[in-house]
């Protein structure tokens, strides 16, 4: 492993044409609460009362992590990470702008940068103990804690046993975790993230066993194995796991996950479930200034620019930079939807950066980075304290059984098989189309599409970002 980062000297400032365009979105005064004592690495205690961004593929990109600190968010998953990709890497740090860098032959694989690193978490794919391990111990010199991905169900991340497929070998899932804890130095927290079984007994059992293996912190995504974005998350289930977590007395918190847009509704997620705090993905992705108490509107006028020129200057590829920013959705205001569609095409139609130059103004990507570093380091304690003790009502009945749901699908949740063994039954096996690889299907056996269960033959999703 390379050198620590060494300090350079930095690039000279230039001054930002859009100085009256605001980094961070204004917030109104509010009273904060007490700042507690700064630490140099996280505890069990930074996982509580906080809003996060969720570890997305493609969309979790450097640029998007920073700008998400800028407005707010507690802590950042970087995305997910296969053990034996970062293995064969080469750490690189640029010496202008101290970008670290984890090249592959052809790209750089994972990037990030000393700012981010007291709030940055490095998701890892993996299903085997050993390869975690030296994965982790690849990237621990630039990240605060370590995160298992135990919930994307796509092929990519599920291949050879990884991601969802976890949730089916619990012991190999709990012998990874063991192994990073072990491995890893005590300022490094381990983390899992997972979804939820069909069974909310094996759901329970599954978390016990994760939260005896020494983790700091536990996110549920509140939907199965075979449940999409399209289908609303069940957080009416978590409430039960919450308590269950906290009847056993270690203090770990548990992160709710699903269908939460921005720092408003997160206290709404909060107050419904008690849940510690709320992981934020396609609304993060929507709009990265959602961790505001007032998220940006209008931005492709007030947003767009700046986060290209961050892009520039930080070496993001402009591919990247185009996807990310592709998604982005807000309020427009009625008097700039012309400006806005012009600028967002000029963005699509480009292929470098310097293409777009023209419309988006002379680069000063120094200047936005220099602003989002002020706001990291003066943005204070950014805790949601809540009193989660008085819930929100939620109808379990309701949700397990929203038109959102297939109906099969609804009536497999809602059952409880006392007698079934603790993994997930066959009949949740991810419904859409796979390779041959596949795993969890023997080689004998003949993948059958059920059209009785979805109303019709289930397409292949066209391939976007992937949230874990």
């Amino acid at each position: 492993m390379s050198s620590p980062l060494k300090k350079t000297a930095s690039s000279p400032t230039v001054s930002s044409p859009l100085k009256n365009t605001h980094i961070r979105s204004t917030s109104p005064p509010s009273p904060r609460p007490a700042k507690r004592a700064k630490h140099d690495h996280l505890t069990k205690d930074d996982f509580k009362n906080g809003v996060f961004l969720a570890p997305m593929v493609r969309s979790g990109a450097l640029p998007t992590r920073l700008f998400a600190l800028a407005h707010g968010a507690t802590l950042v998953w970087g995305p997910e990470m296969v053990d034996k990709a970062i293995l064969h890497a080469t750490r690189v740090v640029d010496p202008i702008t101290g970008v670290v860098s984890f090249e592959g032959k052809s790209r750089a694989m994972f990037t990030t940068h000393p700012i981010e690193k007291p709030y940055l978490i490095y998701q890892i794919g993996s299903s085997d103990p050993a390869l975690a391990v030296q994965a982790a111990q690849m990237v621990m010199n630039d990240v605060s804690g370590i995160d298992l991905n135990c919930g994307c169900p796509k092929p990519f991340s599920t291949h050879s046993g990884m991601g969802a497929a976890l949730l089916s070998t619990p012991d190999l899932l709990c012998d990874i975790l063991r192994a990073l804890r072990a491995a890893m130095p005590p300022h490094i927290t381990v983390t899992a993230k997972i979804r939820l079984l069909p069974s909310q007994e094996d759901t329970l059992k599954l978390v016990e066993k994760i939260v005896n293996t020494g983790v700091s912190a536990l996110t549920v995504h509140c939907r199965t194995r075979e449940m999409r974005d399209r289908h609303k998350a069940l957080i009416g289930r978590l409430r039960e796991i919450v308590d269950f977590v906290e009847g056993m007395g270690k203090g770990i918190a548990v992160v709710e996950n699903g269908d939460c847009e921005s720092w408003e509704d997160a206290k709404r997620v909060r107050l419904a479930t008690g849940a510690s705090s709320v992981m934020i993905a396609r609304g993060a992705e929507s709009n990265p200034t959602c961790f505001s108490e007032t998220p940006l509107t209008d931005l492709e006028i007030k947003f767009l620019p700046e986060y290209i020129r961050l892009s520039q200057y930080l070496g993001n590829h402009y591919g990247l930079t185009k996807f990310c920013a592709s998604q982005f959705k807000s309020t427009i205001t009625p008097g700039n939807k012309e400006e806005s569609k012009r600028l967002k095409q000029a963005m699509i139609k480009g292929k470098r950066h310097e293409e777009v130059e023209s419309t988006f103004g002379p680069w000063t990507g120094k200047q936005v980075f220099d602003d989002i570093v002020k706001a990291i380091e003066t943005r204070g304690d950014r805790r949601m304290i809540l009193d989660t003790s008085v819930r929100e009502p939620i109808t379990t009945e309701v949700e397990l059984t929203t038109d959102a749901v297939p109906p099969s699908l609804a009536a497999s949740l809602s059952t409880n098989d006392e007698s079934s063994d603790f993994v997930t039954p066959p009949s949740t096996q991810n419904p859409e189309p796979v390779g041959p690889g596949a795993p969890l299907l023997s080689s004998n056996v003949k993948l059958e599409l059920d059209r009785g269960r979805w109303g019709h033959e289930p397409a292949t999703p066209t391939p976007t970002s992937a949230t874990a």
